[in-house]
């Protein structure tokens, strides 16, 4: 039997948001949105916003149609690095097994940590202890077995909180949990799932390998495994990203010409918003389009320069769009960024894995 890890993610509250506002007291307890203007999408809503349903990688047009008095503000990615640099310090002083995901969330694995608490509840308390009394700025963490399982609870209790699920919680814990909680399963998905009757976790755990399988093709036994809470994904630190995707499902195939344009752009702006947040650069756009008999086809261009921006992807991709083989209703869209300014780095790194004897309930 595999030994239990000790996983903690670790996400900053509304990251952006909260050092602009940390940085100009005028926009202290205000609605805030990071990004958006004129004709962007939302990088970041500060809590104050999100109460009136902002969100990120919403179209600003939404996001001020839904808070009038919503601020917008610059991003300045260069303050952002600056923090997140002094945040994944911290980290580093527990351990070495750190894997940013984004300038503002990581996974650490402290089953072994440079301090020696046995207590992974204790250490993802004092991280967050740090990062308070060092940027000003709060954090909220999840801690369990593995990485699944910490990024689903590091959202229970924010903003500023934690919450550890204790190896003999999982099983009550997944059994409970909405579907649309469960990592992997987006909008479409859910609202699949719901016309038959699977809406908890209980649910879906309800359904043989072989019912999810003919339901969902490979990714049914990805839902069988999870809602058990096997995720072996190891913690790694020198994860090499090679391309960023961003895509949409339609609960209702699509092809009229006006709205697969308006869909480009969306997607077009959401790559540009999640580039930024990993300072991330590419020379290739993947234009990727599933129709609705399920026919997958995808186009690429690669240029010598990088890709720059939102209006870049989407020239592009309308390019692509138009060597399209069929003109036939659109199942799902997607954009892709790849060749990127990413550079390789050979480490060799060991996890050791050791059963933990206390772990704490939040």
């Amino acid at each position: 039997m595999q030994a239990q890890r000790k996983i903690i993610h670790v996400d900053m509250d509304a990251f952006y948001a909260s050092v602009e506002q940390l940085d100009d007291p005028s926009l202290r307890g205000k609605a805030i949105a990071v990004g958006g203007g004129h004709r962007g999408v939302v990088a970041a809503a500060s809590y104050e916003a999100r109460k009136y349903g902002v969100k990120s990688a919403m179209p600003s047009k939404t996001a001020r149609e839904r808070c009038p008095h919503l601020i917008f503000v610059k991003p300045r990615f260069h303050r952002y690095k600056e923090i997140s640099g002094k945040i994944r310090s911290i980290f580093h002083e527990y351990t070495d097994l750190v894997e940013p995901l984004s300038l503002d969330e990581a996974y650490l694995d402290v089953t072994e940590n440079k301090k020696d608490i046995a207590s992974a509840n204790d250490i993802a308390r004092e991280i967050r202890k740090r990062i308070f009394e060092e940027t000003g700025l709060t954090a909220s963490a999840g801690i369990s077995v593995n990485k699944f399982l910490a990024k689903v609870a590091s959202d229970i209790n924010k903003p500023n909180g934690q919450k550890t699920i204790h190896p003999t919680k999982i099983d009550e814990f997944l059994e409970n949990l909405p579907i649309e909680k469960f990592y992997g399963v987006g909008k479409v998905t859910a609202n699949r799932m719901h016309t038959l009757h699977i809406f908890k976790g209980s649910d879906l755990k309800a359904k043989s390998l072989d019912e999810l399988e003919k339901l969902f093709g490979k990714s049914g036994s990805y839902y069988y495994n999870v809602v058990r809470g096997i995720h072996n994904g190891e913690v790694k630190p020198n994860r090499i990203q090679k391309s960023v995707a961003v895509e949409r499902t339609f609960w209702d195939d699509i092809n009229e010409d006006e709205e697969i344009d308006q869909k480009l752009k969306s997607l077009s702006l959401e790559l540009e918003e999640r580039l930024g947040k990993r300072e991330i650069k590419g020379k290739t756009l993947t234009l990727k389009i599933k129709y609705k008999d399920f026919t997958l086809y995808t186009r690429s261009k690669t240029q010598d320069l990088y890709f720059e921006n939102a209006e870049k992807f989407y020239n592009t991709a309308r390019q692509l769009w138009e060597l399209r083989p069929f003109d036939k209703a659109i199942r799902l869209l997607g954009l892709s960024l790849s060749n990127l300014n990413t550079e390789e780095k050979k480490h060799v790194s060991v996890q050791l894995k050791i059963p933990f004897q206390e772990f704490e309930n939040d």
